[in-house]
């Protein structure tokens, strides 16, 4: 059980409600953008809003659960009815990171050869990823923590360097612009996905 103050417990709630409302319009604005991108870059879109939609419906889950756990301020935390349902996050991982990762190589606009051979080694790392995480998660130890941690963190840094090695790649193959805006990228990935292990 987790006790919180009147004030966490409203941030949270807010946190939850402003999150589900983000993915909601997220989805619906990818969804109304598709005539305006090219069409190579269009099933990015689509899979963008795969994504958004997929964590507004875990977001509204993760809502609810808050809500059903949450008796004056005190926020039951564990397994069993009417406790805080920590499983959704990862049940929502485990089908959003596969399609983000998807996502990304669309956005690259590779070789459908490419594309396969980038696909068929980052879906498998970030499934890998995630059901190594969710022990950990769950665990009350923290060797069992930590143990779990480290071995969710191998996959998480495979993909990493595979992403970073091919959109580096990709520098060469596009305009300069472009180019400029992938180098960015490549720095904006490390740092936002650097905080996995972090978190974590």
């Amino acid at each position: 059980m987790i006790n919180l103050t009147s004030g966490q417990w409203g941030t949270l709630y807010n946190v939850f409600s402003f999150g589900l409302i983000s993915m909601l319009a997220c989805t619906v604005f990818t969804l109304v953008s598709q005539s305006r991108v090219l069409p190579k870059y269009r099933s990015a879109l689509v899979l963008s809003s795969m994504v958004t939609f997929i964590a507004a419906y875990h977001y509204f889950r993760i809502f609810n659960s808050y809500n059903e756990a949450s008796k004056m301020g005190a926020v039951t935390v564990g397994s069993g009815q009417g406790a805080f349902n920590e499983a959704y996050r990862y049940v929502d991982w485990i089908l959003t990171v596969p399609l983000l990762l998807v996502e990304v190589v669309a956005v690259l606009a590779l070789a459908k050869a490419a594309s396969s051979s980038l696909i068929t080694r980052l879906v498998p790392a970030s499934a890998a990823m995630i059901a190594l995480g969710y022990p950990g998660e769950i665990a009350t130890e923290n060797s069992t923590k930590i143990l779990w941690g480290v071995l969710s963190t191998i996959p998480f840094l495979y993909i990493l360097y595979v992403l970073f090695v091919e959109l580096g790649k990709s520098l060469e193959r596009q305009p300069d612009g472009v180019a400029a805006t992938i180098g960015r990228l490549r720095l904006l990935l490390i740092a936002t996905w650097g905080v996995y292990p972090i978190s974590y």
